[in-house]
């Protein structure tokens, strides 16, 4: 029997040109998901509701149910059914536990921290540098009875807000630290008095100071002093919260001088532990 059809050409690999837009959409789509992440743990265990998703997002309505429905199915989000609120899922634990051993600067700093809050009964929190942001990874708490709880363990927040991402902000080199300001620009204004402008100013005192302070700019009534550390590569910070009242000129130098003396402690232990490959992998890229 005679046919009019040709052999069919076997197609080759497609062209860099055709290969991309499609490496382009897919490296656009982790982006999208990792980002729905990261706002939903800006409310630390609180959780999200969808609205509340979609404003800090940016992303409409229609598209945030979408990949938060996706994500559910995947267990990187669960929905609490009375609450309607939007949490990290079961997954994301699990695969923390994988990941947990090659990060324990909470358990290096644990006794630090402690000393601190006894010290100054008042509350102490470890911050983490990641990347453009800084999160909080531990917290003690002092015996003074009135607490500034600003934080929980889990939260992020872009870097500079708050005295413990200030802190690590100021002792980055001033180029590093700019080119992070400006990439978060449009983030600080979430943050009562934040924006770039304050922040630029605050960098001038805590370089000045060696240490941050900031008062009520995040949270009315509570003024905070931070630390970072090491100093020439900084990966973390801590710092001591309490009502502005407990912090005034001559009490927010000394707490200063608690922090700075345990940092060194913790420093002399990081420097012990250089060979292992847990700090080396700390240095973020922006």
């Amino acid at each position: 029997m005679e046919t009019n059809d040709k052999p069919r050409k076997r197609r080759g690999p497609a062209s860099p040109e055709a290969q991309e837009p499609l490496a382009r959409s897919g490296t656009q789509s982790i982006e999208r998901v990792v980002g729905m992440l990261r706002v939903i743990a800006t409310r630390g265990r609180r959780g999200m509701r969808i609205a509340d998703v979609v404003d800090v997002s940016g992303l409409p309505m229609s598209t945030c149910f979408r990949m938060l429905q996706r994500l559910e199915l995947e267990g990187l989000v669960y929905r609490d059914p009375l609450t309607r609120k939007y949490h990290l899922g079961p997954l994301l634990y699990e695969l923390g536990l994988l990941a947990q051993p090659r990060y324990q600067l909470s358990d290096l700093c644990y006794e630090a921290l402690q000393l601190i809050a006894d010290q100054t009964q008042d509350t102490v929190y470890l911050s983490e540098r990641r990347g453009a942001e800084s999160i909080c990874t531990s917290r003690a708490l002092g015996d003074y009875p009135i607490k500034a709880l600003t934080l929980d363990v889990g939260i992020r927040r872009p870097m500079g807000v708050g005295a413990g991402g200030l802190a690590i902000l100021s002792a980055l080199p001033e180029a590093e630290a700019d080119h992070i300001v400006e990439a978060s620009g449009a983030q600080y204004a979430k943050f009562g008095s934040f924006d770039p402008g304050f922040l630029r100013a605050a960098l001038i005192e805590s370089r000045a100071r060696g240490y941050s302070f900031l008062d009520s700019a995040a949270t009315p009534g509570t003024a905070a002093v931070g630390v970072a550390f090491p100093p020439k590569n900084p990966i973390a910070a801590i710092s001591v919260a309490a009502i502005s009242s407990r912090l005034g000129p001559s009490r927010r130098v000394e707490v200063a001088r608690i922090i700075q003396k345990q940092v060194r402690g913790i420093c002399a232990l990081l420097q012990a532990q250089a060979p292992s490959a847990a700090v080396g992998q700390r240095k973020p890229a922006v």
